[in-house]
């Protein structure tokens, strides 16, 4: 664990990725965040300053802890800057291709001591793996979102995980103040395989009639005494990312209630993504990080 000392983050343009990157950073962690689109990137650094501006607000740092923080993290669109990771950590979206993809390009780039998590929700750690050259040296590591308010990490070894890989995983997220799980290479891990059919069923509901969206999540928050909604959780993470998930856990399981609902493609279609977009099952008003 002592050896990891620099952090890399991969799709730290989009909502997960740039949380991540705030929780390797307020660890004390040099933290490089990578992405393709340089604009993402610029927007997720002045949403990670907006973010630490309000902690600084509620007393939770102080400004030169804040601006330590912040000189201690860059942004880059060249992968190449990630040879210097002790560990990187993917957060693209969910296509398995593009993750074994990505890591074969890490192995050509990362040092031999480098840790590669992957933050995948519903895919095989071990079929991620096979696009590394490493395999030994891959891990699961499911952040929650939003990654830098909600504690709980889901930490899952593949078939060729090493001992001393997954310790060392898990000792990071410790450090880092989060809560690891260790759960084992299957399906969605623990959150998803029952969250994304859950999520499908409100979506169902929505599209039956059978009440609002306000009203379905004012239900479950009462009755159930859950922070958030489903569909306000949709909203956040993006309607067109519940899709993906439940593209790539229905094939896997062939539970029906894991197949995207009609409703979910047709408001995807129509552009209505959430909080990503503006309006979703609910409309907002603003781009600002989530407990910013």
């Amino acid at each position: 664990m002592n050896n990891i000392k620099t952090v890399g983050v991969c799709g730290a343009g989009g909502t997960m990725g740039a949380g991540i990157a705030i929780v390797a950073a307020r660890a004390g962690f040099r933290t490089i965040s990578f992405d393709t689109s340089a604009e993402a990137l610029e927007r997720s650094r002045q949403s990670t300053a907006t973010f630490f501006g309000k902690s600084v607000e509620r007393g939770k740092m102080t400004t030169a802890e804040r601006t330590a923080i912040l000189d201690n993290m860059r942004s880059t669109t060249a992968l190449d800057d990630l040879g210097e990771c002790d560990l990187v950590i993917e957060a693209v979206f969910e296509d398995l291709d593009t993750k074994r993809h990505l890591l074969g390009a890490l192995d050509r780039v990362c040092g031999p001591q480098t840790i590669f998590a992957s933050n995948t929700s519903t895919l095989s750690i071990t079929e991620i793996a096979a696009g590394s050259r490493h395999p030994e040296r891959v891990v699961g590591m499911h952040f929650c979102l939003p990654a830098q308010l909600m504690k709980l990490i889901e930490m899952s070894p593949g078939l060729l995980t090493s001992t001393e890989t997954f310790a060392a995983a898990w000792d990071w997220t410790e450090v880092c103040g989060q809560i690891p799980v260790k759960t084992q290479d299957k399906p969605g891990f623990i959150l998803n395989a029952l969250l994304v059919p859950f999520n499908n069923d409100a979506i169902r509901a929505v599209e039956a009639g059978v009440a609002s969206p306000a009203d379905i999540d004012k239900a479950i928050k009462v009755g159930l005494g859950y922070k958030m909604g489903p569909l306000e959780l949709l909203d956040l993470i993006g309607l067109d990312t519940q899709i993906r998930l439940s593209e790539a856990f229905y094939p896997i399981t062939l539970d029906a209630r894991a197949a995207a609902p009609p409703l979910l493609r047709r408001m995807v279609a129509a552009g209505l993504l959430g909080r990503k977009s503006g309006r979703g099952f609910f409309s907002y008003a603003g781009d600002k990080m989530f407990g910013a």
